[in-house]
């Protein structure tokens, strides 16, 4: 039976850690680029889709390294679409004074929102998760329930990434127990978490 202590030091990241610095510090970093290749890429001659194909490839994995284990709150996700959004007005050259809508931006590229593909890389992780031996600590950390006489860190947020999953799989109306069984159907699995990142 595990400690309180080694409960507590082998899974920080899914008690209640937040992810505040690492998205500010990934938007920093995806904005730099972005305005770097401003002059040499956005603004060239090059098609839309080429241009949307790049950002796919070289800015995205920028921005979204580790995301599948970040802890976001309704505004994080909000900055997170904001985010995508300049990034597409910049390769599409529409500013503000042109007044056109989110919704416009996204029928023109066709493109999902960043939230939705962060939400299907979680699940994709929780999925991974769930197949693992029961007794391996990453399962433990998620499906095992903590020590009776832990308490959350003063000051610490209380949103963490397992209630992040939880509300991902609420709109399957899925538990967390019962998203492990059928995560053991790994086709079955796969349509159906994809079907949930994509219509949330």
């Amino acid at each position: 039976m595990r400690t309180l202590d080694n409960w507590t030091t082998n899974v920080p990241w899914i008690l209640s850690c937040s992810s505040d610095p690492e998205l500010r510090w990934r938007s920093a970093m995806t904005r730099s680029v972005m305005q770097n290749l401003d002059r040499h890429l956005w603004r060239s001659r090059i098609t839309t889709k080429t241009k949307l194909h790049l950002c796919r490839v070289f800015i995205l994995p920028i921005m979204l390294y580790r995301s599948e284990c970040w802890t976001v709150n309704k505004a994080d996700i909000q900055r997170i679409d904001a985010e995508d959004q300049w990034c597409l007005r910049r390769i599409l050259d529409i500013r503000w004074h042109n007044c056109v809508r989110n919704v416009d931006i996204r029928r023109i590229t066709n493109q999902p929102p960043l939230s939705s593909i962060i939400k299907s890389r979680r699940l994709t992780f929780f999925r991974y998760l769930a197949r693992m031996d029961e007794n391996a600590d990453a399962s433990q950390a998620v499906f095992a329930p903590p020590p009776e006489n832990w308490r959350r860190p003063p000051g610490r947020p209380c949103t963490t990434w397992t209630k992040n999953i939880h509300d991902d799989l609420s709109s399957l109306d899925l538990g967390l127990h019962e998203a492990r069984d059928l995560a053991q159907n790994w086709p079955l699995c796969r349509l159906m978490f994809l079907h949930s990142a994509t219509h949330s």
